[in-house]
């Protein structure tokens, strides 16, 4: 199952500068069930992982997990960078 973060519904980190901003990136979600409902986690995204009562409140919530890992991950790596000058470019990928 895959699960797809949308920057425009505020659900994924700022790609401040980006000409794409609107983009869409999709992941891959995970989900099991467990006694008390559901787990779920990003397999790309390590340390997005969640928990919730139904199937949708999962979904939602890895969704907003997602948003929340990346966007530390942006302000780590701008700390650590103290002010140096870099060259931030768009990554395409393709399918993997």
């Amino acid at each position: 199952m895959s699960a797809v973060v949308r920057r425009a519904g505020g659900h994924l980190a700022s790609f401040r500068g980006y000409p794409e901003a609107g983009m869409q990136i999709e992941f891959t979600a995970v989900f099991r069930k467990v006694r008390s409902g559901y787990v779920g986690f990003v397999e790309e995204i390590p340390g997005a992982n969640t928990q919730g009562a139904t199937l949708a409140e999962t979904r939602a919530n890895l969704a907003e997990a997602a948003h929340l890992v990346l966007e530390a991950n942006r302000a780590l790596a701008e700390e650590a960078l103290d002010g140096a000058k870099v060259i931030r470019e768009p990554l395409r990928l393709g399918a993997a």
